[in-house]
């Protein structure tokens, strides 16, 4: 186990959320979406690894710092199907790359978890060698349908080819785009150096325009055998061409009969009844606009009629490679950046960043400054649910009313972030072992009044108001359905999870900070649908608001004020090298940050497991078979934010 980090402790039961107009709970989890089955006991990696070595002797070798390595990229998918059946790491939480170029080979590295039980994730890699033409592996698709996003981020960014991705196209940047931009000898326009601080910067301080530097034409990179006069853009590559569904393959059409296909599924299919009206099969685009789509996101779909018999999307138009300037940053310089990615709950990702840090750096945070954290974060959590249902109910139709309502009890929780960190959403508050500043007594009054009296007369009134509204029942009951083993498969967390009967929290199932000492439980539901992900969110408000209301009832007793800083103060950081991956629960799910460190000022490797991103992966599979309309709704009951997307 990494220095600094918490033992893991057993976690709770969950409960199912009760409504508080209705008082009705939900009743036990119906076998078609049982969670997986829980193992006797939490994942131990160490006594995992040794049972992965054994049953593949001589395939399997020790990896520095962390995890094993599979010396032979063949028998990956082999590997992965035990570590899936066999140990029962059911979910493949994270996939990425890191580039070795002095060794000449590519290292990807996967994280897989036990859900829901938990525990530590399992490590394994895989070293592939640079060359394009031999830069590929198998694809673990067919073992962990998440890997789908996953491994085309990894070719977009670093070449490697996944054999067997159903989809290996580009997925940030566009087709035709000239090489591997998070590869370590791939230069951008206006390059200016590899790491930060700029020797133009500082310490002379004698810099000159980027422009003025490198003038245009030396700025533009061709893909080899590049002609311009033949070239044809094809941006997306072949996503119309390889939009297959339709009528007869999709899942949902109403009384037709039901069979179950390979994978458990029910698939409803097409009756006589369908041809007595005759439609066009079209394929429309809708976005990249943000009203309905969340931001710059585009959905493909094909329609028969007005059922959705296809689904894919066109992402990226928001990627600015946030890891490829991570890497560049010092490792101080990457919390602000964290708050960049959902802005909506920025305080969440900087605490899963410093979390990895001080893990690798060896430092325990103090108790006071465990406890203001977990203060902002479930203040953010709050704050998130807020934004999501507001913008939920404006997908369904209701437009702007809720959401106003909601974003004003949203602004009070801001408020107090802006007094206390100086910033509404970009905060930039925590710190390697500590936070920037420390509540004051006035402030803490404050906290206690949202905690104790506006906040949860707030959410009683969205609950009364909303819960057994007929129109929003209409639309969100039923729809956008996706079972507990599919959703485990496709990686999906958070309150989307936990909704389809998965009482898997990352607070409870890895715990860091001091969330085993908060009396709290796991919202569940288990009708996996859009109404059950919204009524999942405003159990979380309430539990998160019974975390803080312990919080300020503790603080004061219990730490010490202005006790909000572990070992010296530093404006830079050497981290000792190593690998490690933190992962806190934010509200939309599991975000991680998978580091690497060379000993230097600067992370070698920098990526972001981001949850929205992969909870969209199984977007396809929640709409087909759905209206256009209920397309929306689906969309919003993830609870998407584009600046982490694309990152």
């Amino acid at each position: 186990m990494a220095a600094g980090a918490p033992a893991p402790a057993a976690p709770k039961p969950a409960v199912a959320a009760a409504s508080p107009v209705s008082g009705a709970k939900p009743p036990a989890a119906p076998a078609a979406v049982a969670a997986p089955a829980k193992p006797a006991v939490a994942a131990n990696t160490d006594a995992e690894m040794a049972d992965i070595t054994a049953k593949f002797e001589g395939l399997i070798s020790k990896a520095p710092y962390e995890g094993v390595f599979i010396n032979d990229p063949a028998r990956l998918v082999e590997v992965a199907t035990y570590v899936r059946d066999g140990l029962h790491f059911s979910m493949l939480s994270s996939i990425t790359a890191v580039d070795y170029p002095k060794d000449g080979v590519i290292e990807v590295v996967y994280h897989a978890t036990r859900v829901p039980s938990g525990g530590k994730p399992l490590c394994f890699k895989v070293r592939v060698p640079r060359e394009d033409g031999k830069c590929s592996m198998p694809s673990l698709c067919g073992v962990y349908p998440g890997a789908e996003f996953q491994e085309r981020e990894a070719y977009d960014l670093y070449g490697v080819r996944f054999e067997g991705n159903p989809d290996l196209r580009r997925i940030l940047m566009w087709e035709g785009f000239a090489g591997w931009p998070m590869r370590k000898d791939w230069k951008e326009a206006y390059f200016e150096g590899e790491t930060k601080p700029f020797e133009t910067r500082w310490p002379a301080g004698k810099h000159e325009l980027a422009e003025e530097r490198v003038p245009w034409q030396d700025n533009v990179t061709f893909p080899k055998d590049f002609d311009p006069f033949s070239y044809t853009s094809k941006p997306d590559g072949n996503i119309y061409e390889s939009m297959t569904g339709n009528r007869n393959s999709v899942q949902g059409f109403p009384d037709a009969p039901v069979v179950v296909d390979a994978n458990g599924m029910n698939q409803p299919q097409a009756d006589e009844f369908m041809d007595e009206l005759k439609t066009d099969e079209i394929i429309v685009n809708m976005g990249p606009q943000h009203p309905s789509t969340h931001g710059v996101l585009r959905m493909v779909v094909k329609l028969d009629g007005e059922t959705i018999t296809d689904l894919k999307l066109a992402l990226g138009y928001l990627h600015r490679n946030h890891e490829k300037i991570g890497e560049r940053n010092t490792w101080l310089h990457n919390i602000p950046y964290t708050d960049r990615l959902d802005y909506i709950c920025g305080l969440a990702n900087e605490w899963g960043y410093v979390l990895g840090v001080e893990r690798m750096m060896g430092i325990t945070p103090t108790p006071r400054v465990e406890y203001l954290r977990i203060l902002m974060a479930e203040l953010t959590r709050i704050e998130s649910h807020f934004w999501s249902i507001g913008f939920l109910l404006n997908d369904v139709g209701a437009f702007f009313t809720p959401a106003l309502y909601f974003i004003t009890e949203r602004d009070f929780i801001i408020d107090l972030f802006e007094s206390v960190a100086g910033s509404r959403l970009m905060c930039n508050y925590m710190r390697f072992g500590g936070v920037s500043r420390d509540f004051t007594e006035q402030q803490l009054q404050r906290a206690h009044e949202l905690a104790f009296e506006r906040l949860p007369r707030a959410i009683d009134e969205l609950d009364h108001f909303l819960t057994e509204n007929d129109i929003l029942k209409a639309r969100c009951i039923g729809v956008g359905y996706l079972p507990a083993d599919r959703s485990v498969a496709y990686s999906l967390t958070g309150p989307c999870l936990r909704a389809a009967g998965v009482g898997y929290d990352v607070r409870k199932a890895d715990p860091y900070g001091y969330y085993e000492r908060f009396d709290w439980d796991v919202p569940v539901r288990y009708n996996a649908d859009v109404y059950d992900r919204y009524l999942v969110r405003v159990q979380e408000m309430r539990e998160s608001l019974k975390i803080v209301q312990q919080v300020l009832q503790r603080m004061s007793k219990d730490t010490k004020v202005g006790d909000i800083q572990a070992g010296k103060k530093a404006y830079n950081h050497r981290v000792p090298a190593g690998q490690t991956y933190a992962r806190v629960e934010t509200p939309k799910g599991e975000l991680g940050f998978y580091l690497v460190s060379d000993g230097g000022q600067n992370p070698y490797r920098y990526h972001i497991r981001s949850s929205s991103f992969i909870n969209l992966n199984s977007l396809k599979e929640m709409t087909v078979g759905y209206k256009v309309a209920d397309s929306v709704v689906i969309l919003g009951s993830l609870d998407i934010v584009l600046g982490e997307v694309d990152r």
